[in-house]
């Protein structure tokens, strides 16, 4: 069982040790990885940190998810440059 208390999307890059994360119920965490493990290992403590620093500034902390979920896709790609 993934123990997450927010949901995490994990996008896929063009390299293959090369993962980005964030977490569309946390706004401003982000994080990246090796593997999609990594990712997982990081964004549960790092959403930990990330709700810490958000109560000691005062700022609103999202209550947990009752369902998070993980979504794991290819990163979105850029629109070229006009």
């Amino acid at each position: 069982m993934i123990d997450l208390k927010y949901s995490l999307v994990i996008e896929a890059t063009v390299d293959p040790t090369f993962f980005g994360f964030y977490s569309p119920d946390l706004e401003g965490f982000t994080g990246i990885g090796h593997s999609i493990e990594d990712c997982l290992y990081k964004a549960k403590w790092g959403m930990e940190e990330h709700v810490t620093l958000l109560s000691e500034q005062k700022l609103p902390v999202p209550e947990p998810n009752s369902n998070p979920t993980v979504i794991v896709q290819n990163e979105a790609a850029l629109a070229p440059a006009a």
